[in-house]
């Protein structure tokens, strides 16, 4: 089976002119096939912002009313979306940008109800992991925007690390599939006042016992338990790390 890396990134990267161009040139670099995710939640409050438009968040996730749901239409299928791809095409990367509408790649549902109403959220329920495989196959690097579709005409907003992990537990029956989560720390610490205190390694019975410990706390709970729910689904490896080090051996790598 052949190779295939892909790389989530966080808006914070994207959204700079100068992080982003070291991102590109670090991401042009990796060699084989390879696919790139991307948020931009900074990016679509400051323009909501400009617009008049309230950006409401519980729990850090983005309340996406009909408003503002056009705003993140636009700064994540648009602005954002196609500054990457137009700067991977400057570098000789032959990228397409994509939302789970585009060749309908990604269906997701309008999230449910229960103690929140996040409006126009997505919960992803099919992968049309085919269509993307056949791109790859050509020669083509998918960009992939955090905006899925419900198959009835509406967008919605769809957190990128969920993007991620669902195209990647879809495309490993094709492909033998790592996935990098890139975020500011170089891994998962030890201690998180050290950044050199990385955890090189991470088994299912080592995570257990560094939440119990309080090694492992707060959101990073459940961004392990989605990797490790990627790696039972079929992805070969994933990896946490800085996005500057995406070519390099440094970050955590989990595996069962």
């Amino acid at each position: 089976m052949e190779k295939l890396i892909i790389i989530k990134v966080g808006g914070k990267i994207v959204e700079e002119p100068q992080s982003l161009k070291q991102l590109l040139s670090d991401f042009s670099k990796l060699e084989g096939n390879k696919v790139l995710v991307h948020g931009g939640g900074r990016s679509a409050s400051a323009i909501a912002t400009q617009l008049g438009i309230e950006s409401k968040m519980v729990n850090g996730r983005r309340i996406t009313d009909e408003n503002m749901l056009k705003v993140v239409t636009m700064v994540y299928g648009g602005l954002v979306n196609k500054q990457i791809v137009a700067g991977l095409q400057a570098i000789g990367v032959n990228a397409l940008g994509l939302t789970g509408a585009d060749l309908n790649y990604m269906r997701s549902e309008k999230r449910p109800v229960k103690d929140v109403d996040y409006g126009f959220v997505g919960d992803v329920k099919e992968v049309n992991a085919e269509i993307l495989a056949d791109l790859i196959g050509k020669g083509v690097v998918p960009v992939l925007a955090p905006l899925t579709h419900d198959n009835a005409g509406n967008l919605l907003n769809t957190n990128a690390d969920t993007i991620a992990g669902e195209a990647a537990k879809a495309l490993s029956r094709y492909f033998d599939v790592t996935l990098m989560y890139c975020f500011e720390k170089k891994g998962v610490l030890l201690d998180e006042n050290d950044d050199e205190s990385v955890i090189a390694n991470l088994s299912p019975e080592l995570f257990e016992k560094y939440v119990a410990d309080g090694v492992i706390n707060g959101g990073m709970i459940p961004k392990l338990e989605n990797s490790f729910e990627a790696l039972n689904a079929g992805v070969k490896q994933v990896v946490i790390t800085r996005a500057n080090l995406i070519h390099t051996e440094v970050g955590t790598k989990i595996k069962l």
